[in-house]
């Protein structure tokens, strides 16, 4: 009897002292995702060839990406809206990030604080990342617009 009495005694000690831990926010999490991308880490980066990077950028993208930007990357999904998001198209003209592989890979990395999950923190080798930043501005843009073979 003693015994339970000590063990629930420090139970509630246990309980009352501890902490509760709350994730950082959204806007911390980008920061945070900031500091850590390094783009020179995409420059190591080797592929057997062209299509080899876009077959797994095409793979992550249908994976990580298809559900908020659509299947042809023309953004405002069913599903972004039912989750409040305004996503845009990856594949339009007027897109900021279009003709920068660099600028997707870090968008991809970092993502930002109206939404789109940091990525590279959250999962995402490097060696995805590159894959899908590729397969965005070389393959699926130029598709989508009309300049692609």
């Amino acid at each position: 009897m003693r015994r339970s009495l000590v063990v629930a005694v420090a139970l509630l000690l246990l309980g009352a002292c501890k902490k509760e831990m709350e994730p950082p926010d959204r806007e911390a999490r980008v920061s945070d995702a900031g500091t850590r991308f390094a783009g020179m880490r995409f420059d190591t980066l080797t592929w057997s060839s062209e299509d080899q990077r876009v077959r797994e950028g095409n793979a992550v993208f249908a994976a990580k990406c298809r559900s908020c930007h659509g299947t042809l990357g023309e953004g405002d999904t069913d599903y972004a809206a039912g989750r409040g998001l305004a996503v845009p198209s990856l594949v339009g003209p007027d897109w900021a990030l279009g003709d920068s592989l660099d600028g997707v890979r870090r968008r991809v990395f970092i993502g930002h604080a109206v939404g789109m999950p940091t990525w590279g923190v959250a999962g995402i080798s490097p060696r995805e990342i590159d894959a899908v930043s590729f397969y965005i501005v070389e393959d699926l843009r130029p598709e989508v617009l009309g300049s692609g073979s």
